[in-house]
């Protein structure tokens, strides 16, 4: 009886993952902006980047999209590999990178973070996302490598 339930879980969370609709990098910049107007919205400027982090994390969640936070990147130094490295905020649907500031204003060293997490994940789009701005209508950067 155990094992039966087992299967049935196992295939009903194979027939969900079927089930879900595929994005393209262009269609979850749309959403994962959408997500960060309204989040921006309800929570207002001046808060710490792991607050908007979770609450933009929760609504990509209810959208049913596979987000993970917090991602190590190992850093690569004179042919030996380290685990201790960089550590990027947001990777949605393992192709969209979502990087969070809440600073007085993005500066070029930010562009160039994300660009080098692009590289190094070998990811085409990322989004760069200042919370701590009156609007976000100019504080959502989009960054492409070779998109």
């Amino acid at each position: 009886m155990a094992l039966e339930k087992i299967v049935l879980a196992d295939s009903r969370r194979v027939f969900a993952n079927f089930r879900r609709k595929m994005y393209t990098e262009n269609q979850l910049s749309y959403l994962i902006r959408g997500d960060a107007f309204k989040v921006h919205s309800a929570l207002g400027p001046g808060l710490l980047e792991s607050v908007y982090e979770t609450a933009l994390e929760y609504e990509l969640k209810i959208l049913d999209l596979e987000v993970r936070s917090q991602i190590g990147i190992p850093m690569h130094y004179q042919n030996i590999l380290f685990d201790v490295g960089y550590r990027l905020d947001l990777l949605i649907e393992n192709k969209v990178i979502v990087e969070i500031k809440s600073v007085d204003s993005l500066i070029d060293i930010h562009h160039k973070q994300l660009l080098t997490y692009l590289k190094l994940m070998d990811k085409k789009l990322g989004l760069l996302i200042n919370f701590n701005a009156t609007s976000l209508n100019k504080s959502i950067v989009r960054i492409a490598n070779h998109l």
